[in-house]
C-alpha cells in the first residue's frame, strides 16, 4: 500500500513544502503541500492518505474509489479525500497528469478559527461519501496556473507564499462546494470530534494499517484510541482485529472458490504457514478443511 504523503519519493512527483513552525533549537519540519504527479503508464495502486488531500486533474483520466464509491474523473475534476484508504485504478490513457495538494489539519483548523463566519450554517452531519467531487471554475482554473510557477522557483519568501496559496486553496473549494458538504467536514475537523469506532473499524479491518494510523483516523490519540476501544469492544485493538480477519477468511473459504493461499493474502497474511496455524488455533481445524 502507498502511504502519502510521507512515502513520496522525488522520482516520481515534484512537491513543494511548507515549513512548520518548530520549538527554538529543534531541527526544521516541514510538510508536503502539494505535489505534481505525471503517470506514463497505466497503474492501479492502493493509496493510504495520512492527511486529506486534494487531487486536481490536469490531463487524462483515472478512476478512483472508496469503499462506497467509484469516479471516473477527467481533466478539469477536482477530488476532496478524506484522510484514509482509497484505490487509484488505471489511468484510461497513457497521460494522466495531476497536483495533489495535502491538507495539513493544524493549518486547516487555523483556517477555519480566522474564518469562523464562513461557517455559521455549517451542516452537524457528514457527508456518507468519502470522496467529494467538484467541477472547476475559471477564478479555480487561474489559480492552479499561478501555483505552477512556484516549482523549480527559489524565493526567499516560498514559505509565506505556500501558506497563502493554501488559504486560497480552501477558500476557492468552499466557493465551489455547493451542496456544503466540504464546509460541513471542515467543521467537523475544527470541532476536533471522533470518528464512531464500529464505522471505523468495520471499513478498515482488512487494510494494513498500524494502530497509530487507527487512532488518527478516529481523530484519538494513541492510548486514547487503546482505552476507548478497550471499553468498546472489551478486548485490544490487535485481538478484535486478528479474530475479525480470521471470520472473514472462514466465510470466504465456505462461501467462495478461493483458495488458502488466496484467502490468506485477501486478509493480510503475508505468511500462509502463519494464517494457518492463527486459523487452526482459531476453530481447531484447518483451512483446508474448512474450505
Amino acid at each position: 500500500m502507498l502511504r502519502v504523503p510521507s512515502s513520496i519519493q522525488p522520482n516520481q512527483f515534484q512537491s513543494l513544502s511548507i515549513q512548520r513552525p518548530v520549538p527554538a533549537g529543534s531541527d526544521a519540519s516541514e510538510m508536503t503541500f502539494v505535489a505534481y504527479r505525471s503517470d506514463v503508464y497505466p497503474e492501479r495502486n492502493e493509496v493510504f492518505f495520512e492527511e486529506h488531500a486534494v487531487i486536481v486533474v490536469l490531463e487524462g483520466e483515472k478512476k478512483f474509489s472508496s469503499p462506497t464509491q467509484e469516479l471516473h474523473v477527467r481533466k478539469g475534476d477536482i477530488l476532496f479525500f478524506q484522510r484514509g484508504c482509497y484505490s487509484m485504478n488505471e489511468s484510461i490513457d497513457n497521460s494522466y497528469r495531476s497536483l495533489v495538494f495535502f491538507v495539513n489539519e493544524k493549518l486547516l483548523k487555523e483556517f477555519v478559527s480566522q474564518h469562523l463566519t464562513l461557517f455559521r450554517s455549517a451542516a452537524t452531519s457528514l457527508p456518507a461519501d468519502l470522496i467529494l467531487s467538484f467541477s472547476s471554475s475559471p477564478t479555480f482554473t487561474t489559480f492552479i496556473n499561478s501555483l505552477l510557477p512556484y516549482f523549480g522557483a527559489k524565493t526567499p519568501f516560498l514559505n509565506e507564499l505556500l501558506r497563502l496559496k493554501f488559504q486560497e486553496l480552501l477558500l476557492h473549494l468552499l466557493e465551489l462546494d455547493i451542496t456544503g458538504d466540504l464546509r460541513a467536514i471542515l467543521w467537523h475537523i475544527y470541532q476536533g470530534q471522533k470518528t464512531d469506532l464500529d464505522y471505523l473499524m468495520s471499513t478498515y479491518f482488512l487494510k494494513p494499517l498500524s494502530m497509530f494510523e487507527l487512532s488518527k483516523l478516529s481523530g484519538r490519540s494513541l492510548s486514547a484510541f487503546k482505552r476507548e476501544f478497550e471499553d468498546h469492544f472489551h478486548t485490544s485493538p490487535g485481538q478484535w482485529v486478528r479474530q475479525k480477519r480470521l471470520e472473514h477468511a472462514h466465510f470466504l473459504l465456505r462461501n467462495t472458490n478461493k483458495n488458502v493461499s488466496e484467502v490468506s493474502m485477501e486478509i493480510g497474511y503475508e505468511s500462509v504457514s502463519h494464517f494457518i496455524k492463527a486459523y487452526k488455533l482459531q476453530y481447531g481445524f484447518t483451512p483446508k478443511r474448512g474450505h
